[in-house]
């Protein structure tokens, strides 16, 4: 099943009422290139798990984010439940794996709350790819 989306300037909120099992692409999420242009070459990706606390987590949650321009220094930082859990800088392409930390996850989960929220500045606009772009976060 499809995520809500809510779509604001910069920043694409996916709320989650079951998990996405296996590769799931950001087009098949409900995500369209025409609503995710990157003009301030800031991104703001909110995945909010509140609806599913008892998520079976894949063994190496992964985020792909693929972008149609070539771009140089790009920076991520995720942050679950308000911890970071990954900082990291891409140095050059047209796409940024993230590979996250399954038990710092599990260790943060809590009743009530469990957001994902991932940072990207990128030194210029980007248009992301939809159809490359994918996560896989949950067996």
């Amino acid at each position: 099943m499809n995520p809500n989306i809510d779509l604001n300037p910069g920043e694409i909120k996916l709320t989650f009422n079951e998990p996405t099992t296996g590769r799931t692409t950001f087009k098949e999420l409900g995500l369209v290139p025409e609503s995710v242009d990157l003009q301030s070459g800031m991104l703001r990706l909110v995945f909010d798990f509140d609806n599913i606390p008892n998520a079976d987590w894949f063994k190496v949650p992964t985020i792909e984010v693929s972008y149609q321009e070539e771009v140089t220094e790009t920076h991520w930082q995720c942050d679950f439940n308000g911890e970071t859990i990954l900082d990291k800088y891409d140095h050059h392409g047209h796409a940024t794996v993230l590979l996250l930390n399954k038990k710092r996850i599990q260790d943060l989960m809590q009743r009530h709350e469990n957001k994902l929220i991932v940072h990207a500045e990128f030194p210029q606009s980007v248009h992301l790819d939809c159809e490359g772009s994918f996560v896989n976060l949950f067996k």
